[in-house]
């Protein structure tokens, strides 16, 4: 399988994390912290080496983006649920505002400098390290995370189109909840457009799981 349906495969499990967090917290309140880390620090990595590298590198993908990726082998194998169809929705979503996103040259280019921005803030939550990259945990500090949600606020909220969030009313209308979402949704773009940079298009979606199933048995055969 070629080098690129592997780049393909992490960037939609990236996706499918940030949309399974988002449907986490919309519906328990709570996410596992090693997945939450990776997403928000997804952000940060902006001259990454591979693909890999933005999400903590090969050896630790099947850890990293294990939520993602179980997901992700959920639609290959046809396991049907009703988060499932939330998660899928979210997804392509987040596809749909990537595609608005990168349509509008001055709106991009304002996240990327506020993402500097927010990322120089970081240094401050994250003391002993003058470098954030190197401690990822720093990315998810409610600070970052009320940032991030600003971020998403000012910017990509401000599309006609919205991505409707169900859940738990007690779970939405806590703030933090509600500030994680926004960075997650922020995230899931990020990684759509990362898939589309590797080469990800549409039609591809359609010849889903032939693409996807090599690429993923490789990178859980990694653990």
């Amino acid at each position: 399988m070629s080098r690129k349906h592997d780049e393909q495969t992490v960037a939609l499990a990236a996706l499918f994390q940030a949309a399974a967090l988002v449907e986490q917290i919309a519906t328990r309140g709570m996410v596992p912290q090693n997945s939450l880390e990776t997403s928000f620090y997804s952000l940060f990595v902006t001259n990454p080496k591979t693909t890999e590298e933005i999400f903590g590198g090969v050896h630790d993908l099947p850890y990293n983006l294990q939520l993602g990726l179980r997901n992700l082998q959920d639609l290959v194998e046809k396991k049907r649920s009703e988060h499932n169809k939330d998660i899928v929705r979210y997804a392509l979503s987040m596809m749909y505002l990537e595609r608005k996103l990168s349509a509008n040259g001055e709106m991009l280019s304002a996240v990327g400098n506020r993402l500097d921005q927010i990322q120089e803030q970081a240094r401050y939550f994250n003391p002993d390290d003058e470098n954030p990259l190197n401690n990822p945990s720093t990315f998810c500090h409610p600070n970052v995370v009320s940032n991030l949600a600003s971020l998403y606020q000012e910017t990509i909220s401000t599309f006609s189109f919205r991505i409707q969030v169900g859940g738990d009313p007690r779970h939405l209308q806590n703030a933090e909840n509600a500030a994680k979402i926004r960075g997650l949704l922020l995230a899931g773009i990020r990684a759509a457009m990362l898939w589309r940079q590797v080469g990800g298009k549409r039609w591809h979606l359609f010849f889903f799981k032939s693409r996807v199933r090599p690429s993923l048995n490789k990178i859980l055969a990694n653990k």
